[in-house]
């Protein structure tokens, strides 16, 4: 199973990045799997440390993945880093092990402490749309561009259908970064 979630890991020199990315649920550990070359890997390495903010709020997925990197946050109680404001809950997380790999190193992570901000007040398939679109974004590189635009156009209708005002801002963010790979520009 994964857990969607905004990562947070520190650098060396104390300074925070938030990433999007999904967390691995393995047995009693969570594993991170960053792609190389990346922040969230360099940062891994640096301090072995990890807090995972679970949000329904897609603007942050969205956010980060268009250059909106300054979203409120708030000190984790027991590791180096942030948690989202916007977190309905978040795990504070140290690394246990490190199985290496060419492409995804993982990081096994024990859970040091959890806690619960906000209720979860329900599913709407707009959010989950703008997660998968999210995805995607990530991966322009490395799909061909007909399946972007089916997995687009689906994931289209439920943001059309459902999509409250923050699903439509965190969709428009996305479709500016996808829109022109689906013109046939590159990434």
């Amino acid at each position: 199973m994964i857990r969607e979630c905004i990562l947070c890991t520190t650098a060396a020199d104390g300074e925070i990045h938030f990433a999007p990315i999904g967390l691995i649920a393995e047995g009693e550990h969570l594993v991170i799997a960053p792609f190389r070359p990346s922040r969230t890997l360099d940062n891994l390495r640096a301090v072995p440390f990890a807090v995972a903010s679970y949000t329904d709020d897609p603007r942050p997925f969205a956010g980060l993945l268009t250059d909106r990197r300054d979203w409120p946050r708030f000190p984790a109680r027991r590791v180096p880093g942030a948690v989202l404001e916007a977190a309905l809950a978040h795990a504070e997380l140290a690394v246990a092990r490190v199985a290496e790999d060419r492409t995804r190193p993982r990081f096994f992570c024990r859970v040091l402490h959890e806690e619960n901000h906000a209720p979860f007040r329900g599913f709407n398939r707009a959010r989950a749309a703008v997660i998968e679109a999210a995805i995607l974004a990530t991966r322009l590189d490395l799909l061909p561009r007909e399946k972007i635009a089916r997995e687009i156009a689906y994931l289209e209708i439920a943001v059309d259908k459902t999509a409250g005002a923050a699903e439509r801002e965190a969709w428009e963010w996305l479709m500016r970064r996808i829109g022109p790979v689906l013109a046939g520009e590159s990434p």
